[in-house]
């Protein structure tokens, strides 16, 4: 029961998150990322998400640096915009207050205006070495400093017309805040949207009204962060596992423990149930996550291919362990 997008470019089953060649929580060097990254590729994953905000344009360029020898049709790339990187030299002796481990010798400004979107994607070019995106995302508005309504209309409208123009073949928004999705998918603007931890084996608050909508509207779903930001990412939820990048509260580790053991007991790896879940939804286009190591890549291809019978499902239903 699987989804396919009905507008944008074909993105697979799976695709990569670049944060942590953006060195989320913990720096690695160059080399480092380009084995994470290597290990996507040749693993078979072809859709690699990245944006200025991830170590203040580190994941850009280290995703540029691999994409450079390999073939540019054969892969899919999405940005976002939102945030401008201003140069900051007096930062540069300290840590990016973000959760990204680099030095803080840019700043982000946040810019939604038209001036703005189509400077934050020249930029993105360059650090990306490429001549263009395929994907567009308006990035995180409900966390902006102006008024988020306008940010997301105004923000659409400019994509539209960057898409028109033929700088990007497809244009959505990624957000967890279901108000900015639902309104940017009623501009009937959009092809995408990158859906953040709303519709995940923990919780899915966005079955009840936005995946009907962008099912209705024709909106394909790029369903990310299905981990729950690492919750869900082991077989056996420990007492360090994260949740919204924070450590997971008390109920939300009750919660996944218990679903940890139900399917330990039906035989399904945890993380290989919270990666297809994320894909039983017609509409969803593609599950991304994020990986810190060539084995946590090839892990998750491995269990987003591992079989899985309909049955599983059925009793988890009858536990009252779906969302």
């Amino acid at each position: 029961m699987t989804g396919s997008a009905s507008k944008g470019p074909d993105l697979g089953r799976l695709g990569y998150g670049t944060a942590h060649a953006g060195n989320l929580y913990r720096a690695i060097d160059d080399d480092a990322a380009r084995e994470i990254l290597d290990a996507a590729w040749d693993a078979g994953i072809r859709y690699f998400d990245t944006a200025p905000h991830y170590g203040l344009g580190l994941a850009e360029r280290r995703l540029g640096e691999m994409l450079r020898s390999r073939p540019r049709d054969e892969v899919v790339v999405s940005t976002k915009v939102g945030r401008i990187l201003i140069p900051d030299p007096a930062g540069a002796h300290r840590r990016d207050d973000d959760l990204f481990e680099v030095s803080a010798d840019h700043r982000r400004r946040w810019d939604f205006s038209e001036t703005g979107i189509r400077r934050s994607l020249e930029d993105s070019l360059v650090r990306l070495g490429l001549d263009r995106v395929d994907v567009l995302y308006l990035h995180d508005v409900e966390r902006c400093d102006s008024e988020v309504a306008h940010a997301v209309d105004t923000g659409v409208a400019a994509l539209s017309r960057m898409r028109d123009e033929g700088l990007v073949r497809a244009i959505g928004v990624g957000s967890s805040d279901l108000d900015v999705v639902a309104r940017a998918v009623r501009t009937d603007a959009i092809d995408l949207v990158m859906l953040a931890g709303r519709y995940t084996l923990l919780e899915a608050p966005a079955r009840e009204a936005v995946l009907p909508l962008c099912e209705e509207r024709g909106v394909a779903v790029v369903n990310a962060a299905v981990f729950n930001s690492g919750l869900l990412a082991r077989p056996e939820p420990g007492e360090d596992s994260t949740y919204e990048y924070r450590k997971a509260p008390v109920d939300k580790l009750r919660r996944a423990r218990e679903l940890a053991r139900a399917c330990r007991e039906l035989g399904v790896e945890l993380p290989a149930a919270a990666l297809q879940f994320g894909l039983r939804r017609p509409g969803v286009a593609s599950v991304v996550v994020g990986a810190g190591s060539p084995d946590e890549i090839r892990q998750n291809v491995e269990r987003m291919h591992a079989s899985i019978p309909e049955e599983f499902w059925t009793a988890l239903e009858e536990r009252g362990l779906l969302p």
